[in-house]
């Protein structure tokens, strides 16, 4: 009977303990309801943020684009430049005007690799922002789900 009686109250006991720690975990503090506020201010405040870089991004590839169009009237006027050196035949206008053109090319072409890299800025900054609204979404859910068991305790 003693060995019978012991084991039951040892299942006993852990089917107690368990069940309290159970109810333990399950009841939701107010630390834990503060915690998930605060997580939604934080989220906020890094969409604003990826917001703000975004519109930056964007005024920055409208001035690339700007830069670039010039770039390339300036060289289509360095080729004419170039090609009315070729009929004048003067030997230092057409080292001017290939020096002239090289430049414009070489400016040009700096101009598209800093908006290529704009670009690839804006596309990561959305990136960033889509997830930052996720996790906006993700701590809403926590707090109401929170919430909504601290209520009902």
């Amino acid at each position: 009977m003693n060995r019978h009686s012991g084991w039951l109250v040892r299942a006993l006991a852990v089917a107690a303990t368990g069940a309290t720690v159970g109810l333990l975990s399950t009841t939701v503090s107010a630390q834990e309801v503060r915690s998930d506020v605060r997580d939604l201010r934080q989220d906020r405040g890094e969409i604003r943020q990826d917001s703000r870089e975004i519109h930056g991004d964007r005024r920055e590839l409208r001035g690339d684009t700007r830069e670039i169009h010039g770039d390339r009237s300036e060289v289509r006027g360095d080729r004419q430049e170039l090609r009315d050196a070729y009929k004048s035949g003067n030997r230092q206008g057409v080292k001017d005007a290939r020096q002239d053109l090289r430049g414009d090319r070489r400016d040009l072409r700096g101009d598209l690799k800093d908006r290529r890299q704009d670009g690839r800025d804006l596309r990561q900054d959305k990136g960033d922002r889509r997830q930052d609204v996720r996790d906006l979404r993700h701590d809403r859910r926590d707090l109401r789900r929170d919430v909504a068991e601290k209520r009902s305790r």
